[in-house]
């Protein structure tokens, strides 16, 4: 994520924020220019209120006044039901860094329309109702239940998991979604085939012999897996890739955003580590950093090597806070070729 200044004092302002804490301007982010603007005189997102939406509305006169982010969540909970809508309010803040992400990369984004493109439905299970996170045929399904700490607590650690987050969910449920986009049915199939494995199998049994048939939230792949000091498999980025090549594809796409924002994020606020490999300044991403890289011009061992030292030295950070690590997951040979792929396909998908 890049750095944003308040267009009013100059004053480092984050990229949720609505109102500048230095001078209690009003600001409202606008994504065609990445950036946030002074909020008076602009069309804002309908829900700036309700949910702490930012954006401004999109110019679309079929967009009812909802930011193009907004605008691809076709199902909510009902407004009457505040603790559901509190929930909604944490889930949307990550998912507006998600769209953010994938027009920064230039990823297409293309709201649903009929039975193509791309919708959120963020819903909050009932008694009488089950919500599972996943997608299906582009439509992307969030438990709005998991935006309370202590119940994705409480599944990270069912599940054996070291990390789980609500942005993790939408960077994993995104790669099912341009894993349809951008792989099937396409030349790219042959290459996906010899990397991932037959994505033809079959995908319930897959799910059955991975939980051995046990009640879960199997679907709710989050870019999780067993701790780096024990990979569960030298080809696989996490225990839960190794279930199937779609989840493997998604695990993987989830991990490329993961890594794509960090070093970003690193370059933009001047973070440089020296690491074992003499790496000394991770730059990614079309950023305002005078001499920044864009991360479509790098090579994955480039990228990974980076990251790599980035890695390395924000784990040790958070050890020295009594944290758990910021990236715990191992990246080896096979990962890297799978990332590469993902590379290739971002890098296509944007014409760079």
């Amino acid at each position: 994520m890049r750095v944003f200044a308040c267009p009013n004092c100059g004053a480092w302002v984050e990229f949720e924020d609505r109102v500048c804490l230095a001078c209690d301007t009003e600001l409202a982010y606008a994504p065609a220019i990445d950036d946030l603007l002074l909020a008076e005189g602009l069309d804002l997102c309908v829900f700036r209120d309700d949910i702490g939406c930012n954006w401004i509305a999109d110019a679309d006169p079929r967009s009812a006044q909802q930011c193009s982010s907004c605008r691809l969540t076709t199902r909510r909970p009902p407004v009457d039901d505040l603790a559901a809508w509190s929930q909604l309010t944490l889930t949307e803040y990550p998912k507006r860094r998600l769209v953010r992400q994938l027009n920064h990369l230039g990823l297409p984004v293309i709201r649903r329309e009929g039975d193509s493109g791309l919708a959120f439905e963020l819903r909050s299970p009932t008694e009488s109702e089950t919500v599972l996170t996943g997608h299906a045929d582009g439509v992307i399904t969030i438990n709005l239940a998991e935006a309370g700490d202590a119940r994705r607590e409480e599944v990270r650690i069912s599940l054996g998991e070291p990390y789980r987050t609500i942005l993790g969910h939408l960077r994993h449920e995104i790669g099912h979604y341009y894993w349809l986009a951008l792989v099937a049915g396409t030349p790219d199939l042959t290459r996906f085939r010899r990397l991932f494995g037959d994505d033809r199998q079959d995908y319930g049994d897959a799910l059955d012999s991975h939980y051995g048939g046990a009640d879960s939230e199997s679907d709710a792949g989050a870019g999780g897996g067993d701790p780096a000091d024990a990979p569960p498999h030298e080809d696989h980025i996490s225990d839960y890739a190794t279930m199937h090549p779609w989840e493997d594809f998604a695990e993987s796409f989830a991990h490329y955003l993961h890594i794509a924002d960090g070093l970003e994020t690193a370059a933009t606020v001047g973070v440089y580590i020296a690491g074992p490999s003499g790496v000394s300044a991770p730059l990614a991403g079309s950023i305002t950093s005078s001499g920044a890289a864009s991360i479509a011009e790098l090579a994955m061992p480039e990228i990974l090597a980076r990251w790599h030292g980035f890695a390395l030295g924000m784990n040790a950070m958070n050890r020295s806070m009594g944290e758990p690590d910021l990236y715990p997951f191992v990246i080896t040979a096979a990962v890297a070729e799978k990332l590469d792929y993902v590379h290739t396909l971002v890098r296509g998908a944007s014409g760079r």
